[in-house]
C-alpha cells in the first residue's frame, strides 16, 4: 500500500511516497483535514508560509494520536525572501507558528518572487542568501531536509556550484498533461527527489476524454490515475483535497499502469487551465 511506502532522500532521511497538499485550504479548516488524513494513514502533510495555514497544519500534526516522528511535515520559504536575515527569521516563525520542535522538510517556494515568475530574471545571488539560511537551519537540526520548488536546472545549478549542500527534493508542478522530463530527469540523475504538485491538474485534467477512458479502462478514478502516473515516473504526488472520501480515493493506487499506457500519457498535452489558468498555482501569482 502506497501509504506505507517511502523514498530515501540523498541525506538517508525517509518520506512518505504520497503527500496531502494543503494549499487553500483555510486556517481555521486545515486541522480537521490533517487529524482525518493521518488517522486514515497519510504520514506527509505539505504546506507554505504563503499558504497561511502554517498554524493548523502544525495544531492538526500535534492534536493527532500519530506520533510526531512519524509524521513528515513540508513548509517553504516565502518566494520573496531573497535575503539571508529574512530567510532566517521566517524559518524560525514557521517553527514558532507551528510550534513544532522540528520542521521534516523546508524548501524556497520558488526561485523568483511571485510578482516576477519566470520574467527571465533567476536572482541566483537571492537564491543563495536564502539557501544559506536554510543550510544552518539543517545543520542545527530545525530541518531534516531542504530542497526547492519550481526550480529550473540552471536555478538549481546554482546552488549547487556555490552552496554547502545539494537540495534533496525539487517540488514542481506535474501531471498528466504537463510532464517537464529533461528537468526530472536531471534532478534524478543528480540525486534529487522530484514531488510532483497539482498532479490533477487542478482538476482541469477531470475533463479531458482520453485520460477518461483510460481510467476507466482500469476501472478506477482519473485521479487516482494520474497520481499513479507520477508514481510510476518516481515522483512524490502531492494531491490536495478538503474531501475525506477523496483523500481516501487517492491513497487507493496500488495498481499498475502499462508501459505501453504510460507513454501514451506522457505524450499527453494540457496547455489550456481552463477556469483556472489565473489560479497563483500555475500564474505564479500566489
Amino acid at each position: 500500500m502506497v501509504l506505507n511506502e517511502s523514498y530515501t532522500l540523498s541525506n538517508e532521511v525517509t518520506i512518505p511516497k504520497l503527500g496531502l497538499g494543503t494549499w487553500m485550504i483555510d486556517d481555521t479548516n486545515v486541522a480537521t483535514i490533517v487529524k482525518e488524513a493521518l488517522a486514515i494513514g497519510y504520514r506527509h502533510i505539505d504546506t507554505a508560509q504563503a499558504y497561511g495555514n502554517e498554524r493548523g497544519v502544525g495544531e492538526g500534526v500535534r492534536q493527532s494520536t500519530v506520533a510526531r516522528e512519524e509524521i513528515f511535515v513540508t513548509t517553504k520559504l516565502a518566494a520573496e525572501i531573497k535575503d539571508y536575515d529574512e530567510a532566517v527569521k521566517a524559518i524560525d516563525e514557521s517553527l514558532e507558528k507551528m510550534a513544532l520542535d522540528y520542521i521534516d522538510l523546508m524548501i524556497i517556494h520558488s526561485p523568483q518572487p511571485w510578482s516576477e515568475f519566470r520574467n527571465g530574471k533567476h536572482f541566483f545571488e537571492g537564491n543563495l542568501q536564502a539557501w544559506k539560511a536554510l543550510e544552518e537551519a539543517y545543520q542545527s537540526g530545525k530541518l531534516r531536509a531542504i530542497g526547492v520548488s519550481n526550480f529550473d536546472q540552471v536555478d538549481i545549478e546554482n546552488l549547487i556550484e556555490n552552496g554547502t549542500i545539494k537540495p534533496m527534493v525539487n517540488q514542481i508542478l506535474t501531471h498528466v498533461g504537463k510532464t517537464p522530463l529533461p528537468l526530472i530527469n536531471y534532478c534524478q540523475e543528480n540525486n534529487i527527489l522530484v514531488e510532483a504538485y497539482s498532479p490533477v491538474a487542478h482538476g482541469e485534467i477531470l475533463k479531458h476524454q482520453e485520460v477518461m477512458e483510460m481510467a476507466k479502462k482500469y476501472e478506477i478514478s482519473v485521479p487516482q490515475l494520474c497520481i499513479r502516473y507520477c508514481l510510476q515516473l518516481g515522483l512524490l504526488p502531492l494531491p490536495k483535497s478538503e474531501n475525506i472520501e477523496h483523500i481516501r480515493s487517492n491513497a487507493s493506487v496500488d495498481f499498475e499502469i502499462t508501459a505501453e499506457d504510460l507513454e501514451a500519457l506522457k505524450k499527453i498535452g494540457l496547455e489550456n487551465y481552463g477556469e483556472y489558468s489565473d489560479f497563483p498555482v500555475f500564474s505564479g501569482k500566489l
